[in-house]
């Protein structure tokens, strides 16, 4: 089963990219997951381009067509989704790569509500399927927080397993449905 992970932040030191990167490292045996890195090389959308066929938005959608599901890690600006983010998605909107394409939400911090609350109306509006038992919020909020300690924790580390290992099992159920 293969995952990708998108972290909605350009940030060298995200809390969300250190949380999908962490995310990898503790994936079941049986899921791999693979992180978007080129966020930041997107064009801005524009309709009258999509047919031009930019190769990093032919690589994005077909990242987002292998993959059986998404985690989305995304941060909270003024309130909202990261122009950068919200530009990725647009380049998906209509394309048959996102559609029904089950997202699961991880946050690195539990005050970025608002971004939440746009992030799943952009989903649901683009016809992904946000699956909710595999949303993780991590109480962060203003820690930086690094890999290492992510995947040692003991209560860190098993939180965001028993997440990962809940969106590989429902994700299993409905391949197989």
């Amino acid at each position: 089963m293969q995952l990708l992970a998108m972290s909605g932040s350009l940030r060298q030191a995200s809390s969300n990219t250190t949380l999908l990167q962490a995310a990898q490292a503790l994936a079941p045996e049986n899921v791999t997951i693979i992180l978007y890195e080129r966020l930041g090389d997107l064009p801005h959308f524009n309709p009258d381009d999509d047919f031009n066929q930019f190769e990093v938005v032919v690589d994005l959608r077909a990242q987002v067509a292998r993959a059986d599901g998404l985690i989305v890690s995304c941060p909270e600006y003024a309130h909202g989704v990261p122009g950068s983010f919200k530009n990725a998605l647009d380049w998906l909107v209509g394309g048959p790569e996102f559609y029904e394409k089950p997202v699961a939400f991880f946050n690195a911090s539990g005050r970025g509500v608002h971004a939440q609350a746009a992030l799943q109306e952009i989903v649901k509006t683009m016809s992904g399927h946000i699956i909710n038992e595999a949303c993780l919020t991590l109480p962060f909020i203003g820690k930086q927080i690094n890999q290492e300690w992510l995947v040692t924790d003991p209560e860190l580390s098993s939180l965001i397993r028993l997440t990962l290992q809940k969106y590989a099992a429902i994700l299993a159920t409905r391949k197989s449905a």
